[in-house]
């Protein structure tokens, strides 16, 4: 057993941390976070140990940051070798000019050969939009419904769903259409038709760009498999005739593989499954491992562009800073050396599989989807209807994962896996089945309270 729960959840200890953190600590912090109320000591691999001694099987990842898991030596030796030494500045390093090689080395394409490191996702996407009106010499960014691409003022209108209701007005020039979510149809279609939907997209997209653009589209950005939204692959072509379209009005495809690169997917980048490499690709997260680093890698002919490409134009105080450049030099060389894209699909193909057999078992798991280490699972009312199981029912969920020892995204009827890429397969499937036993408790809670409905109580 590698998952160990040892006292209540969260314990004394966590809850006394919490409660002193909670006295100068803004409001707004993750979900996860708050609902778990516990607070960690450290951890291995795919493995986190909570000041209680309490140790969970993480299915998050930190929203898929921990790629090398937790407590890393190579990440561990590398940071603390480079701050012994200097800690700031964008002057050259060893660690940068090896990473930079690196990057380059595995890029989706030859011509991808050039990047500018930044500090965060948002800080990446908006300097690639930056990047992409240079180059054009036009101003409109195009995305997608269920997208997301950061919190910052500069990408909101590019997020596709109601995060960002209440905090407009949003910037001109941004446009959203449907992407061709198979499960949650846009256009309200139920069949399962996935070939039908991503020409409806496409089409949709044409309309988009005819009756509302100013035809001075700049780029299409798009992930490869939305992350926040919950998972959702696109069908099989859906990225390479969104290619076509940008091609087809003089603009440049951005890829956000903030989620997906650096070996999620089972492939260091998750549009190869696609067969499409994008003229800007934006990777982060699991690329510094836990240090916040970022990047946006693109050719030496699109990066000249002014006045994206003056001195200082588009350069990050902390992005490739020599901190950063060693944390993420330490964590790409150990995902390449050590063929954790490899992992990531063979253990993400064995957990996929026995996630789909206990979704058999279940009727509120309407699917279970996946590429690699990033595997979705919803859950509803009632397969037929597909209505999203309450959010006092998930929450509920939740805390019967944690209380036997998996951290989960449990919390949303858009269940997100994606454990970091050291995960084994005897600990993915020790977490599958603890997963399974809270839905096994869940459906004896919900018989209970449909035989015996209380006021008040949850939905189920």
């Amino acid at each position: 057993m590698f998952a160990s729960v040892r006292s209540e959840v969260p314990g004394p200890r966590s809850r006394l941390l919490r409660d002193a953190e909670a006295l100068h600590l803004a409001p707004g912090t993750q979900r996860i976070s708050q609902l778990a109320g516990i607070a960690i000591e450290g951890g291995e691999g795919a493995l986190l140990r909570d000041v209680d001694g309490n140790t969970f099987i993480d299915f998050v990842a930190g929203i898929g940051v921990a790629s090398v898991g937790h407590g890393h030596p190579g990440l561990a030796a590398a940071l603390a070798e480079q701050a012994a030494h200097c800690s700031a500045g964008s002057f050259a390093t060893a660690a940068r000019s090896e990473l930079l090689a690196r990057i380059a080395a595995v890029a989706p394409a030859p011509h991808l050969t050039r990047t500018q490191l930044y500090s965060g996702g948002a800080e990446a996407v908006e300097s690639a939009i930056k990047l992409a009106r240079a180059h054009t010499g036009k101003h409109e960014v195009l995305a997608f419904w269920g997208g997301f691409h950061g919190k910052s003022g500069g990408v909101l209108g590019l997020c596709g769903s109601d995060f960002k209701h209440g905090l407009g007005p949003l910037p001109a020039g941004q446009l959203l259409s449907p992407f061709p979510d198979t499960y949650r149809c846009p256009f309200g279609i139920t069949r399962d038709d996935p070939a039908t939907l991503s020409r409806m997209c496409i089409d949709f997209l044409r309309q988009v760009i005819r009756h509302q653009s100013s035809g001075s589209l700049a780029a299409i950005l798009v992930e490869p498999v939305q992350g926040t939204a919950g998972n959702v692959v696109p069908p099989p072509g859906f990225l390479a005739a969104v290619q076509k379209v940008a091609r087809e009005h003089g603009a440049l495809l951005i890829l956000d593989e903030m989620i997906t690169g650096w070996g999620r997917t089972g492939r260091l980048w998750g549009a190869e499954h696609d067969g499409v490499s994008g003229d800007i690709v934006i990777f982060g997260k699991g690329f510094g491992g836990g240090f916040p680093v970022s990047g946006v890698l693109s050719s030496g002919e699109i990066m000249a562009a002014e006045p994206w490409s003056r001195p200082s134009f588009s350069s990050s105080s902390y992005g490739g800073g020599p901190l950063a450049a060693a944390a993420a030099n330490a964590v790409t060389r150990t995902i390449v050396e050590d063929k954790l894209a490899e992992n990531a699909a063979r253990v993400g193909a064995t957990l996929l599989r026995a996630l789909q057999r206990i979704g058999e078992r279940h009727p509120f798991v309407g699917e279970v989807r996946g590429r690699g280490l990033l595997i979705g699972m919803e859950l509803v009312q009632d397969r037929r209807s597909r209505e999203p199981l309450a959010k006092a029912d998930c929450e509920w969920l939740f805390q019967q994962c944690l209380q036997r020892g998996l951290l989960t995204m449990a919390y949303s009827p858009r269940l997100r896996i994606n454990p970091p890429l050291v995960i084994t397969e005897e600990q993915a499937l020790e977490g599958a089945a603890i997963l399974d036993d809270a839905l096994t408790a869940f459906a004896a809670e919900r018989r209970r309270f449909t035989a015996a409905p209380v006021e008040g109580k949850r939905a189920c």
